[in-house]
């Protein structure tokens, strides 16, 4: 992203830009070409691409941050894909301020995401990132919510940053390549392995990582927290002076329920499947807290390998969702073809665990017909594959 880039996004926070931004608030991208030529009769060209780019980030922006915050802040390609949902930052900030931090550094914080919910949070804030761009509308942000007095950005190498300081350091490394995303916690930039380093060097620090990263990889000292936003896990967070290390934490978001891990909690048996079928949270699951959940509804586990729960009477929990039971059988596609005839199911929610079959393709071969509908959940159950049908609890 080179200069040219920043003063055509500065450009947009003068007056004229701002004329033209706010008259793009409902501007459909689909009509890109029309528009621009239209406004490229009465402005800059370079102004007039920037704004349009700007109103498009802002639209996509929506989902994260809510359409209030979308459309007064501002955007790069990458920001809107990388940051943090206001959700999950605020939910972090707020664990923040519990623990009593006032001056935070937060290392690599692109847009400025988890910066203004710490601002929010009452917390003061250095936000570091190397990228000119970045750090301009990050700045830009910070003003725009009149968050500028707790917020202040610099440009730099968040390696060169001194952060002892700070009540406490937040890292969110890059975990995209540019050959997309990245797996391997070294390969971050900076890598894990440093983050957790300049994560000692504060009373507390959190280090935002993919939730797919491997429990081994860890650090002994730190807590290990998954969050999920309306059921989709979001992202995962190692917390370093929580006085609770080596915890594994299952957040679920908006309700804010967090699951804590029972240290060396036995797998629960598996047995026969009852009346009432578990699907624990992405969260749950990612944490490797299935057993906690099991223990917590007096379940047992439908096969060893597999995430499912049952139980013989409902014991409804916020970590998973219940369904209730009605048929247990081996998977058989021309016998559930003629149930779902004989029931007149039309609707159809397929879900499946541990098994070859693919929801979509089934979907095209079960030629659905009818006002009724069905949960079908395709599994293996004591290792043969499985057919349950039932309906939410």
């Amino acid at each position: 992203m080179g200069h040219v880039d920043v003063d055509a996004f500065d450009s947009l926070l003068g007056d004229e830009g701002q004329a033209l931004l706010s008259g793009l608030r409902d501007y459909d991208p689909a009509k890109e070409l029309a528009t621009a030529t239209r406004l490229r009769r009465d402005h800059p060209p370079a102004l007039v691409s920037a704004a349009l780019t700007q109103a498009a980030l802002r639209q996509r922006a929506v989902a994260k941050f809510g359409p209030e915050d979308a459309h007064r802040m501002y955007f790069t390609p990458n920001g809107v894909e990388q940051s943090t949902r206001t959700s999950v930052a605020e939910y972090r900030a707020s664990r923040f301020a519990e623990f009593g931090v006032r001056r935070m550094a937060d290392l690599c914080c692109g847009i400025g995401g988890d910066a203004i919910a710490l601002a929010r949070a009452g917390v003061s804030v250095l936000a570091v990132d190397r990228d000119p761009l970045t750090c301009a509308v990050a700045r830009a942000n910070a003003e725009a919510l009149g968050l500028a007095e707790l917020i202040e950005v610099r440009r730099a190498d968040v390696t060169e940053v001194d952060t002892r300081p700070f009540d406490a350091v937040f890292v969110d490394p890059a975990r995209r390549g540019g050959r997309g995303r990245v797996f391997d916690p070294e390969a971050y930039s900076p890598p894990l392995s440093w983050a957790v380093e300049a994560a000692r060097t504060t009373p507390r620090a959190a280090l935002k990582i993919a939730p797919g990263v491997p429990h081994e990889v860890v650090p002994e000292d730190a807590e290990a927290e998954w969050i999920s936003d309306h059921g989709q896990v979001k992202e995962a967070v190692l917390w370093f002076g929580t006085a609770r290390p080596g915890l594994r934490r299952a957040t679920l978001l908006p309700s804010g329920h967090s699951l804590l891990g029972t240290p060396l909690l036995p797998a629960p048996e598996p047995g026969p499947v009852g009346r009432w079928l578990y699907e624990p949270d992405g969260a749950v699951i990612r944490a490797h807290l299935v057993a906690d959940v099991a223990a917590r509804v007096g379940g047992r586990l439908i096969d060893p390998t597999i995430a499912y729960i049952t139980t013989d009477e409902l014991r409804p929990t916020p970590f998973a969702t219940a369904y209730e039971i009605t048929d247990v059988l081996p998977f058989n596609l021309k016998r559930l073809k003629a149930l779902l005839r004989e029931r007149e199911v039309g609707i159809a929610t397929i879900k499946k665990r541990g098994s070859a079959v693919e929801p979509e393709q089934l979907r095209k071969k079960l030629r659905l017909e009818g006002g009724n509908a069905c949960t079908i959940v395709l599994t293996r159950s004591a290792g043969s594959p499985t057919m349950l049908l039932g309906h939410p609890a």
